[in-house]
């Protein structure tokens, strides 16, 4: 649990300052449970620390400010008019009245509230009268203010919308006036004292230390003990026995057109109150102090909250990329394991490579005439020179489709993750899903240019190694195409994917195109030759699959979910703890 904060000194305005700035960079991107919670109180907390904590940790000195809240239909602005003498602030019949909150001050601290010291979101319109017609559940965007004689210096009066109000804008701008507050004067009356919505607002305040008075209105004739009883003992129950407990009488109905007044004996004793906490500077700074505290430890347990939000989203953001690597790492694993068993041997690749060299009597000759099978592989390709270009393009082709097959599949396998992941289908929002009929030739094309490109790089290998003058004869006896076409055959010719009569003509043809290699390149080069050709297939794939993975990483990084939010966040709460002196 979170300690309560000490008393903000001159230091801690910094530290604030940073952490609001910590606060306002934080997104929550990913739609996780509990995600619009957060974001909610995210919110919150950079509105308290914009509108009420910041101000007032710069400036104790300043007016407190008494924002006026309660129920609709309670009395708030009617309460106002009475204790500022004069109609500052409409009150009607008509739900709900007070739209535009109206601050009341003294004339000579006009200067603390001309800026946007406090509540900056919200312009100024000076000696407001009636507001121009909006749509109803239209965001408030600005703040009436009265100069008025009447009321004490060091303090200013807010009328607040309705807590409850049927307007979503008006309950949230009501929410944000209170969070600004110095001290509440909560307004209820004899007949919905005991409504829900104003003691989750009273628990929030007791909870925070705010200074809170309670002005129970419309109270009827001859009930007056009986029903202060019971609110006392229900703020006694929710720890705000020290809140003071006013109570207003029920008034007769007056004329149309007459403005309500409420009678001076029940407006003293609250007008006593409130003077009494303005009358010197001490006292100001005390009740200042103590809200300013209260409030204080509550953003710091919020930003704890915020930080096992923030934490969440980078787990999720953190899972969503995994699901996207390592789909597409199995399907470059799935490809390179293709050319390392034989797979790619079946079917046409293998009826060419048969075409290329003849059938089994090249396989029973092999070891005890190399020399012999060299020269009639030799005459075989001069005899027939469109066969390795046959076989080469067998090669091609099954390499196309084996690797056109595994980027789907990664595709597939991803999109299935991130659909069941938290927070995936946020990230799925910008990357419809593709129609692999459609789009199959274009990324067989792409595919195809890359193996290609592969087999002209190898090509390219073999006729560098034949510039060596003691290979360069033998080579030219074979043929660059047909030692290429070996060496692909070489590469992809284990059996550990075969099955079958497919096990001894593959295993047959490793090694007709291993030994044929070697009497022309040597042992040693061959094998380098092989090494280098399937590194270059496998840094060639791996490219491309990047390619296709990129567009689910990029997907992410632009939801903007920030890894290291969460600590920031702590570090910039402790920071605050430091300075005011707690930990």
């Amino acid at each position: 649990m979170t300690e309560p904060a000490a008393a903000p000194r001159d230091d801690v305005v910094a530290p604030l300052r940073a952490l609001e700035q910590q606060l306002a960079g934080t997104t929550l991107p990913l739609d996780l449970p509990g995600a619009d919670d957060a974001r909610r109180r995210l919110r919150s907390l950079v509105d308290q620390l914009d509108d009420y904590v910041l101000p007032r940790a710069e400036r104790l000195d300043a007016p407190l400010l008494a924002v006026v809240g309660g129920s609709t239909g309670a009395g708030k602005s009617t309460l106002v008019n009475s204790l500022v003498g004069q109609e500052v602030s409409r009150a009607s019949a008509i739900r709900p009245t007070t739209r535009r909150p109206v601050l009341v001050h003294h004339p000579d601290d006009a200067s603390w509230f001309t800026d946007d010291r406090v509540l900056p979101g919200l312009a100024r319109v000076h000696d407001a009268g009636p507001e121009e017609p909006r749509e109803e559940d239209a965001e408030v965007t600005e703040l009436g203010l009265v100069a008025a004689p009447s009321v004490p210096r060091g303090l200013a009066l807010l009328d607040a919308p309705d807590i409850d109000s049927v307007v979503a804008a008006n309950r949230r701008l009501a929410g944000q006036l209170l969070a600004a507050a110095d001290l509440w004067v909560f307004v209820t009356t004899a007949a919905r004292y005991a409504d829900a919505v104003p003691w989750e607002l009273l628990r929030a305040a007791a909870a925070r230390r705010v200074v809170v008075a309670v002005i129970l209105d419309r109270v009827p004739p001859g009930t007056a003990g009986e029903i202060r009883a019971d609110l006392s003992d229900r703020l006694q129950a929710e720890n705000l026995a020290h809140a003071p407990l006013f109570v207003v009488s029920e008034q007769p109905p007056r004329a149309p057109g007459v403005a309500a007044e409420l009678p001076e004996a029940d407006l003293a004793p609250i007008r006593s109150w409130l003077t009494g906490l303005v009358a010197d500077a001490t006292t100001r700074a005390g009740v200042a102090r103590q809200t300013l505290s209260g409030a204080v430890a509550e953003v710091l347990t919020g930003t704890q909250d915020v930080a096992t939000a923030g934490d969440a989203q980078a787990a999720a953001a953190g899972a969503l990329e995994r699901a996207a690597l390592d789909h597409h790492a199995a399907a470059l694993r799935s490809v390179m394991d293709a050319t390392d068993d034989g797979t790619l041997l079946r079917g046409e690749v293998l009826a060419r490579w048969q075409e290329f060299v003849g059938t089994g009597e090249w396989l029973r000759g092999v070891e005890a005439a190399v020399g012999r099978l060299r020269d009639r592989v030799t005459g075989f390709l001069r005899g027939r020179p469109s066969h390795e270009a046959r076989v080469e393009e067998a090669i091609e082709s099954g390499l196309v489709t084996l690797v056109v097959s595994e980027v789907e599949r990664a595709e597939r396998e991803t999109r299935r993750a991130w659909q069941s992941l938290p927070g995936g289908t946020t990230a799925l929002v910008d990357l419809p899903e593709r129609d692999a009929g459609a789009g199959r030739p274009a990324l067989a094309e792409e595919v195809g240019a890359q193996v290609r490109d592969w087999q002209r790089a190898l090509l390219e290998r073999v006729r560098a190694e034949g510039e060596d003058r003691r290979v360069r004869a033998r080579m030219l006896s074979l043929g660059v195409n047909a030692s290429g076409v070996s060496l692909m055959l070489v590469v992809f010719a284990f059996s550990g994917g075969l099955t079958g009569i497919e096990i001894g003509v593959a295993g047959g043809t490793a090694v007709v195109g291993q030994k044929v290699l070697e009497m022309v390149f040597g042992d040693q080069a061959v094998r380098e030759l092989a090494r280098h050709a399937q590194e270059d297939l496998e840094v060639r794939v791996g490219e491309l699959l990047e390619r296709h993975r990129r567009p689910w990483l990029d997907s992410l990084a632009r939801l903007g979910v920030d890894p290291d939010a969460g600590e920031r966040l702590r570090q910039a709460a402790l920071a605050v703890r430091i300075a005011g002196g707690s930990r």
